[in-house]
């Protein structure tokens, strides 16, 4: 039995959502809208205020998809209500980011900057050249996209230099100094 797949998905008060046919949904809210094609296989009710998730049989297929459906679903409503936010930090000498336009151009000590472009429905600002917020109303894109730019140079951990997540905790090595 899904634990994930049978919680109640509690839908705020300024967000609608409208399930269409062959489980199309469209979620709106102050933030944006977002839409999905779900599974046909599952069933997706609402009544007022609660969206539930129920699958027709305990087949295996259905059973997968019962938890992420409901993950997805509620992630989407969680998204244009309140949305999605990752925060990178830069450590190391000389490494920076800056906004050109509509592109995040970031120098890590390559012999070029590493330019990304900012996917649609996604807002980048810098508080400091060395901070990265990436905010949107899509969880995917905006964790995708943070992983990308993180990936350009992972934190090292010997010295600790790199793109990492604010909250993320980078084990240290001793050198070769080290005895």
């Amino acid at each position: 039995m899904s634990r994930i797949g049978n919680k109640v998905i509690q839908v705020p008060a300024n967000v609608t959502v409208t399930i269409g046919a062959n489980n199309h949904v469209v979620v709106k809210g102050p933030k944006g809208e977002l839409e999905f094609q779900f599974n046909e296989k599952l069933t997706i009710n609402q009544e007022g205020n609660e969206i539930t998730i129920s699958r027709p049989d305990n087949d295996i297929f259905t059973r997968k998809i019962h938890g992420t459906t409901r993950a997805l679903l509620a992630n989407m409503v969680h998204g244009v209500s309140e949305g999605f936010k990752k925060q990178l930090e830069i450590r190391g000498v000389g490494y920076r980011a800056q906004l050109q336009g509509n592109k995040v151009v970031l120098n890590v000590g390559y012999s070029h900057p590493v330019e990304f472009e900012i996917p649609q429905n996604v807002t980048v600002t810098l508080p400091k050249n060395t901070e990265i917020t990436i905010e949107g109303i899509d969880k995917q894109v905006v964790g995708e996209f943070a992983a990308n730019i993180r990936a350009v140079r992972k934190p090292e951990p010997y010295l600790g230099k790199g793109i990492r997540y604010v909250d993320e905790y980078v084990a240290r090595k001793a050198g070769k100094t080290a005895k």
